[in-house]
């Protein structure tokens, strides 16, 4: 008869399990990538350093299931800013804003999932994620374009370019602040400027027609 795990065995593997991925994703989010390791890892968790082999055979394995969980959560907290209350304008200024906030209050682990370099599984899961974010865009640019709000176009095209425009714009100010407190000091002059997060809305909202040039 081959061997079945109990529930209580169960429990245990999964709460172990969870415990790994949590310390990994704490591990990214104050060193970033080139700071992860599996004995990082091992450490924050509490356990062996086999015992993360057992959940996840491989570094590359447990680097991929971190970016899963944390862009998901980036994802989610984008979706839930659109509204269909909202005009085209006032929802693209919503889940833009929102984005870039967040980015900005935790750099180090923005700056891992939007362009560190890493693993070449993450690279992959990466354009997963952006066209979750196009997808949400493309909803918010088809309901505006049907209540008379936005101008006809290429929706898929319109969202993707977004998703391009605002990561790269949000790719240097991230950069420095993920970096070293000395880093960030050579690079001072490259800290966020105030007004990027409404510079960031009004090129999109003018990008698909929800504001004239003229406004």
């Amino acid at each position: 008869m081959p061997y079945r795990r109990t529930p209580r065995i169960e429990a245990r593997l999964s709460a172990s399990r969870e415990r790994i991925r949590a310390a990994a994703l704490a591990v990214v989010a104050e060193r970033g990538y080139a700071g992860f390791s599996i004995a990082a890892v091992a450490r924050r968790a509490g356990v062996a350093t086999g015992s993360v082999y057992r959940h996840f055979p491989s570094k590359s394995e447990l680097v991929a299931e971190v970016f899963r969980v944390a862009s998901q959560r980036e994802v989610d907290a984008f979706a839930r800013a659109a509204s269909p209350a909202r005009t085209a304008a006032e929802d693209l200024a919503a889940v833009i804003g929102t984005f870039a906030r967040r980015a900005l209050r935790a750099p180090r682990i923005a700056y891992a999932l939007l362009a560190e370099p890493v693993d070449p599984a993450v690279d992959a899961e990466r354009l997963v994620f952006r066209r979750a974010y196009a997808a949400v865009l493309a909803g918010l640019i088809s309901r505006g374009i049907a209540t008379g709000e936005l101008p006809e176009q290429d929706v898929e095209v319109s969202a993707a370019a977004l998703v391009g425009a605002i990561g790269e714009a949000l790719v240097g100010p991230l950069a420095v602040g993920a970096a070293r407190p000395d880093d960030r000091e050579r690079h001072a002059a490259t800290d966020p400027p105030a007004g990027l997060i409404p510079n960031l809305i009004s090129f999109a909202q003018r990008s698909i027609g929800a504001v004239s040039d003229n406004a």
